[in-house]
């Protein structure tokens, strides 16, 4: 029998069709709620008698071990005489449940908000609460989770607020963010929500209302002034005209360039690309990159290489993923970039040359081509143009991975990176900053840091409307579920699902069985995949783990974000087939990344501390 449980509300068990387990007594049901609390790991039966009394009877441990014999009888009421239990097992000195991530409520739960999924899934797993987490449960370990979760619900409520909002539909949120606004006033992002709600409806009158509303709380109840964020959109609410009136006046500026600008003019062209950029970071990269080549090849034709300069390097495009979305393209944008470096005459600026070659830095993700990344630096450096300096520190991170434990370059990259563009308000170079750095930081294990840059961007993404951002916070909020040791299957899933359809299919394919296997891997277990899974361009570092002959033919790792990854792979294919010399070159390849967390850096997936890896792979070599 498959056994589901629900703690959000009283704590319930249910079996697979449906049908309630009867817990039994009250005592019976702390013992469950603490173990589900523990989220898998032991708790020592000397642990288990202080938390649930006060003051504990005699004979309390043969009570726990009582209250533990009824559970396993109703939990698996099939279990065969003298057989180990499966799901409430005795560990050293205590006891654990071993249940899937998707058994519990709370962690699919959490799983769904770590993900940021669509609203209509956020609203799915919000329909899931019964009532206060642990209801009936008053020990202080049970307080403190259920104001966890509670904190989590609070939080989703407005994450599919924020969903629904970029989708449009601010008139449909208003109720709920009215009554979520008064069923907790101290908020501010909820206050936040209903006003930018009441605006983005055109009710801006009443936007400012609850703006006051919000101001005078703060400071009647509390004595403090509202955060950033509040008087930020108050501003922009005084200052900026309404959706609907900036939807005229673009319409009406397109109409006049039309009129204005002859057709054929080069001018259209430098236009076109401002147009392709645009699109691009407002979520339309793939259309953007239907057009981007044409241009390009548009403007070679007119003959004037200082013409195509601007074309090829004005698409300065912020890029954070080392895999191309389309190689074909990316290698006709840097041989094109080179025969316009190669036709300017000797008089060109510094600045034309330093973007051409920026663009073959940057499109040349995942191969060796640091010398254009540095010849960059050094032209752009001297010119005192910050948004030169960002798109050629772009290149500069996209050639960072000559070889592995190469995190805290990168990192003072994006440092230097949101630096500037803070500076200069470079809204789009100044979120990949964060990025850059939510990345290393993840691989330096450093996770408070890491969540501080992802929270960055995700603001910025939401003020400066640049959405495809969420889509690389989302899955640094499973990775950093999977690092923790919490169940992130369920995440992994959710953020595979919300990067569908997102125009990037250099990161999506193949990427969430990776992340999948990654884990596996890290924890020893089982590595069982559908015959027909598409690893996508990750086969060959993927396949050597069941087949010891495809390791005989396998490439080394490209020098990008996953390369600790795969090595990490290789090694384990390595050992599992005693290839000692696999072994000695994964261990080589490893080295200088020794205190960084495997994977992690790509700010998707890990594959544990490569101390871990290294130490199995000097084992492996000593037998």
């Amino acid at each position: 029998m498959s056994v589901g449980f629900g703690v959000l509300g009283p704590v319930v068990a249910w079996s697979a069709p449906g049908e309630p387990v009867d817990l039994r007594g009250p005592r019976h049901r702390a013992v469950l709620a603490r173990l589900l609390v523990a989220n898998g790991r032991v708790v020592p039966v000397d642990r288990l008698v202080d938390d649930l009394w006060t003051d504990p009877p005699t004979g309390a441990v043969s009570a726990v071990r009582t209250f533990v014999a009824a559970l396993r009888r109703a939990l698996e009421p099939d279990r065969a005489p003298r057989t180990p239990p499966r799901l409430l097992v005795t560990e050293g000195p205590g006891y654990a449940l071993r249940v899937g991530a998707d058994a519990v409520d709370a962690w699919r739960f959490e799983a769904v908000v770590a993900a940021r999924p669509s609203p209509e899934r956020l609203g799915e797993a919000l329909g899931w609460w019964r009532g206060p987490a642990y209801a009936g449960l008053d020990e202080p370990w049970a307080r403190d989770e259920r104001a966890r979760l509670e904190e989590l619900r609070l939080h989703a409520v407005e994450l599919r607020a924020e969903a629904l909002l970029g989708q449009g539909r601010a008139a449909d949120v208003v109720p709920d963010l009215d009554a979520h606004v008064a069923g907790h006033p101290w908020r501010e992002d909820a206050w936040r929500l209903l006003a930018e709600a009441l605006w983005r409806a055109n009710r801006q009158a009443d936007a400012l209302a609850v703006l006051r509303r919000a101001r005078d709380l703060l400071r009647e109840q509390l004595g403090i002034d509202p955060g950033p964020s509040l008087r930020r959109l108050e501003s922009d609410i005084l200052r900026q005209a309404s959706p609907s009136e900036a939807e005229g006046i673009w319409a009406a500026a397109a109409a006049a360039y039309d009129r204005t600008v002859t057709f054929g003019a080069p001018a259209r062209l430098e236009s076109t690309v401002d147009l392709l950029r645009g699109l691009a970071v407002g979520g339309g990269l793939e259309a953007a990159r239907g057009q981007r080549l044409a241009t390009v090849e548009a403007a070679e034709r007119l003959g004037d290489p200082e013409l195509t300069a601007r074309v090829i390097g004005g698409y300065d495009v912020p890029a954070i993923w080392t895999r191309s979305d389309d190689p074909a393209q990316a290698a006709a944008i840097v041989a094109a970039a080179e025969r316009t470096l190669a036709a300017l005459p000797p008089a060109a600026p510094d600045s034309v040359r330093a973007r051409l070659l920026a663009t073959v830095a940057i499109e040349s993700r995942g191969t060796d081509r640091h010398t254009a990344a540095r010849e960059a630096e050094r032209l752009a450096r001297p010119l005192g143009d910050p948004g030169l300096l960002v798109f050629v520190l772009n290149g500069r991170f996209m050639q960072s991975f000559q070889h592995a434990g190469l995190a805290a370059e990168r990192d003072r990259i994006g440092a230097e990176l949101t630096d500037v563009s803070a500076a200069h308000g470079l809204a789009s170079f100044e979120i990949l900053g964060h990025l850059v750095r939510m990345q290393a930081r993840a691989a330096l294990a450093d996770f408070a840091t890491a969540d501080q840059h992802a929270a960055a961007a995700d603001r910025l993404a939401e003020r400066h409307g640049r959405p495809l951002v969420g889509a690389f916070t989302r899955w640094y909020a499973a990775l950093r579920l999977a690092a923790t040791g919490a169940p992130a299957e369920a995440a992994y899933r959710a953020a595979a699902a919300d990067l569908s359809g997102a125009g990037m299919p250099g990161v999506e394919r193949g990427l969430l069985p990776l992340a999948l296997l990654c884990l596996r891997v890290w924890h020893g277990q089982p590595i069982e995949f559908a015959a027909d899974t598409d690893w996508g361009p990750y086969e060959p570092w993927v396949r050597p783990l069941t087949d010891g002959a495809a390791l005989r033919v396998a490439p080394e790792p490209p020098h990008d974000l996953l390369f600790e990854a795969l090595w990490c792979l290789l090694g384990e294919a390595a050992i599992r087939c005693d290839d000692r010399d696999w072994i000695r070159r994964a261990h080589t390849a490893l080295a200088a990344a020794a205190g960084e967390l495997a994977g992690a850096g790509s700010g998707m997936l890990t594959v544990g501390p490569i101390d871990d890896h290294l130490a199995r792979l000097d084992a492996a070599l000593a037998r």
